[in-house]
């Protein structure tokens, strides 16, 4: 699986006033292949402009962004991205909205029988067979979700970049998708760079969480998380272990608010 790497990367914005804001400092940092790394950190710390520049729809001042040691200069077919606002089409049906995943990449519209087949097998496994022609207004959040992860599933990534994808949804539906994830991730193997303000569901979902600084956001500390997996067959939020690492990470956290 590839690797992606962050190195000694900056990024500022012009405030409306003129000013220079600088939101990510000297923010190195490598996502091994495979792995599931969670980034959290206190509002305005940099989190989704770092995900953003990893999918390559902004550029840094500078440093480097790597794919498997090349720099990344642009979108990379390698990679989808989970938005934190879903953004489906209201217009098209769930598999034509899953569809788009493919259309975009393939620069065309019509999908041949393989990849009609594909889609198929994307809404079946994120749990939506039998909802193919239903539309956005005709699903829970928790549904739409899913819609906007098929769509990311679908091309078949390497990487997967997801921003607070579940934040908007209530306790319990964010607690059965992120059980979910966890199992769809066990079977396609995908490195995943997952940004949340939860710190119980970076620490259940991750191989390693990383905590930012307030702006101009730093790492300030990273967390290995050792929990076995999977960690939906026994309650893993119960264990000491995982208690500890919540401590740990908020205590962290508490002095950057």
């Amino acid at each position: 699986m590839p690797e992606l790497e962050f190195v000694n990367v900056r990024k500022s914005y012009q405030s409306p006033t003129g000013e220079n804001l600088l939101a990510l400092a000297d923010f190195s940092l490598q996502v091994g292949g495979g792995r599931f790394v969670t980034v959290v950190g206190p509002s305005g710390c940099g989190k989704t402009t770092l995900l953003r520049m990893a999918a390559g729809l902004i550029s840094s001042d500078s440093g480097q962004i790597r794919l498997d040691g090349a720099v990344l200069k642009s979108p990379s077919p390698k990679m989808s991205m989970v938005f934190q606002g879903i953004g489906l089409l209201p217009w098209k049906s769930v598999e034509s909205n899953v569809a788009l995943g493919i259309q975009l990449q393939a620069h065309r519209r019509r999908l041949g029988d393989k990849e009609v087949a594909l889609v198929d097998a994307t809404l079946a496994m994120v749990g939506l067979k039998g909802f193919e022609r239903y539309y956005p207004h005709q699903l829970s959040g928790g549904m739409q979700q899913r819609v906007g992860l098929a769509r990311a599933l679908v091309r078949q990534p390497e990487i997967l970049l997801m921003d607070e994808p579940f934040g908007a949804l209530d306790a319990q539906t964010r607690t059965v998708l992120q059980d979910e994830l966890l199992t769809l991730w066990g079977r396609v193997k995908s490195t995943v760079l997952f940004i949340t303000h939860d710190l119980e569901e970076a620490i259940y979902l991750s191989d390693m969480v990383v905590i930012m600084s307030r702006r101009p956001g730093r790492i300030k500390q990273v967390l290995e998380v050792r929990l076995p997996r999977p960690r939906a067959s026994y309650d893993a939020r119960a264990e000491k272990e995982f208690a500890r690492l919540r401590s740990t990470a908020w205590q962290s956290i508490k002095e950057e608010l």
